[in-house]
């Protein structure tokens, strides 16, 4: 009888919640069709000389139902029942997880890789709705989503690999057995960051055919921002410096090496040491006029001086050529082999192969993954030494920090020149992949865009920034050819982070010293997502 009554509690508590969630949906999607209706449903066109307004009702309709979906989805599989599905066992078994995956890889795959699929079914949806623009619209639609198949697919595969790899080397004894009391979704979840490094590694293989260079240059975009990020979460997540004017550090490094090959004629592997030097020099001659400065007046003086940097750079002609830029910045080689198509010593004629630029753009990325590694472990070890712990130290509170005996001046100079040293690397590397460079390619807007994903990753995390930098810049690509929809859903991006994550995507942080066990903190307990 006590079974019989708990059963019937149970079906209506789920029969409630899921009727809750369907009146939300319903909400969401009023609320958003009249906000779609303003800002998408009418559209004004020139029309000989005169202003008409076009009627665009069904594409507002189609976007408010979307919103209400995924409001639907949200409420019943992220927001309600959490709790009571991280308690249970996997929803799926294997083996439909095992054919998800594979179902996934099939429709990415086809419509993302094969030639014309996509064109196909935009051309089907052309003449059904009767509009040629539906066309493009449907395209860039399926291209999304098939990306988003096969990123999934990829990224849980990389997971799986990974989990099934340390679950052996346990078994065989190799390693440690800590996680063995995790459950399998979480024990899953915390092999996330070695897929990504093991993605990374294999991405040249994973990519092939027309898209193969595309996607590699795009993720070499992705990595440079990344370095970019890691630097300042040194300046900002972990010393708690507000460093607005950071790109300045990026263009030290840049012009450094693009003055010193095109004069010298130095390689990029004797660059590179020495545009980290100079911009972390830069960075100590920014860190002493701010020592007594906090908050607000920090942010300000750092911003004037990224700006005095970039006007110095555009009317000082002599040296940095002015608003021209400098161009034929000697190429990175290797081992000194180049890339060219003719020559002595060149890559392919070394090695017996066809010369093919896709070449130099793989060599490139594994370049900037090498650099980008190097400073996520160089980061990593400083904040277990004395100076990382002073860095914490001093973001928590200066005037605690100054009277535990911490030579606060020393500490924020460390800071400064650190995270500027590791933007003079990226910008040397920026340099030598463009091959050309201008005061153009260092405004605020990069500052801007670095320290965003400095803050949407959480402040102080290391994978975090790695999530933001994919998020951001990935996405801008994504959604290049949307035109006047891309601000609006980068917008609407940005707003959806600060209400659902408000401290970043990692909000919980590992303490550097432990005195018992390890435990992550969550984000709300700490100020700013410090820990």
């Amino acid at each position: 009888m006590a079974e019989a009554v708990g059963g019937v509690i149970g079906a209506r508590t789920a029969d409630d919640s899921i009727g809750s969630a369907v009146k939300d949906a319903v909400i969401t999607g009023l609320i958003a069709f009249l906000l779609f209706v303003v800002i998408v449903g009418l559209k004004t066109e020139n029309a000989q000389e005169r202003l008409v307004l076009v009627n665009r009702l069904g594409l507002a309709v189609a976007l408010a139902a979307l919103a209400a979906g995924v409001r639907l989805l949200l409420d019943l599989f992220f927001w309600r029942g959490a709790r009571a599905r991280a308690a249970s066992e996997p929803l799926l078994p294997a083996g439909s997880i095992i054919l998800l995956l594979g179902l996934s890889y099939i429709i990415g795959a086809y419509f993302f890789i094969v030639p014309g699929a996509s064109e196909g079914l935009a051309t089907a949806a052309a003449d059904i709705f009767g509009a040629e623009e539906w066309r493009a619209r449907t395209r860039i639609a399926i291209q999304l989503l098939s990306f988003a198949f096969l990123a999934a697919f990829v990224v849980l595969t990389a997971m799986g690999l990974v989990l099934i790899a340390r679950r052996a080397l346990r078994l065989a004894g190799i390693g440690a057995g800590r996680e063995a009391s995790k459950s399998f979704l979480a024990e899953l979840g915390a092999q996330f960051g070695l897929a990504l490094l093991v993605i990374a590694v294999v991405l040249p293989l994973l990519v092939v055919g027309p898209q193969q260079r595309y996607a590699l240059e795009t993720a070499s975009q992705v990595l440079t921002y990344i370095m970019l990020g890691w630097g300042l979460n040194v300046v900002v997540g972990l010393a708690g410096l507000l460093d607005l004017g950071y790109v300045a550090f990026y263009a030290v490094g840049a012009y450094s090496y693009a003055l010193i090959g095109t004069q010298f004629g130095w390689s990029f592997w004797v660059c590179l040491p020495l545009a980290g030097m100079f911009a972390a020099l830069w960075g100590i001659i920014l860190g002493f006029p701010v020592l007594r400065l906090r908050g607000d007046y920090l942010a300000i003086v750092t911003l004037a001086f990224g700006e005095i940097i970039r006007i110095v750079l555009l009317n000082w002609y002599s040296l940095t050529n002015g608003p021209n830029g400098i161009s034929r910045i000697p190429r990175v080689t290797f081992f000194g082999l180049d890339f060219d198509r003719n020559g002595e010593n060149t890559f392919h004629g070394f090695f017996g192969l066809e010369f093919d630029g896709v070449h130099r753009v793989i060599f490139m990325y594994y370049i900037i993954l090498c650099l980008a590694l190097l400073v996520n472990f160089v980061t990593m070890r400083l904040r277990k030494l004395p100076i990382g712990r002073a860095w914490e130290a001093l973001r928590e509170d200066e005037i605690a920090c100054r009277s535990l005996g911490i030579n606060t001046v020393t500490t924020k100079l460390t800071a400064f020149a650190i995270g500027a040293m590791f933007a003079g690397f990226a910008g040397s590397f920026f340099a030598t992949r463009q091959g050309f460079i201008s005061p153009e390619s260092f405004t605020f807007h990069e500052s801007a865009l670095v320290l965003a994903i400095v803050v949407l990753g959480g402040l102080g995390s290391q994978l975090g920034i790695v999530i933001a930098a994919v998020a951001l810049i990935g996405s801008g690509e994504l959604f290049r050819d949307l035109e006047e929809y891309r601000m609006l859903i980068f917008g609407a991006s940005m707003v959806a982070i600060m209400v659902w994550r408000p401290r970043g995507f990692v909000s919980s942080r590992m303490p550097t010293v432990v005195l018992n066990e390890r435990r992550a903190i969550s984000g709300s307990h700490v100020k700013e997502g410090a820990g």
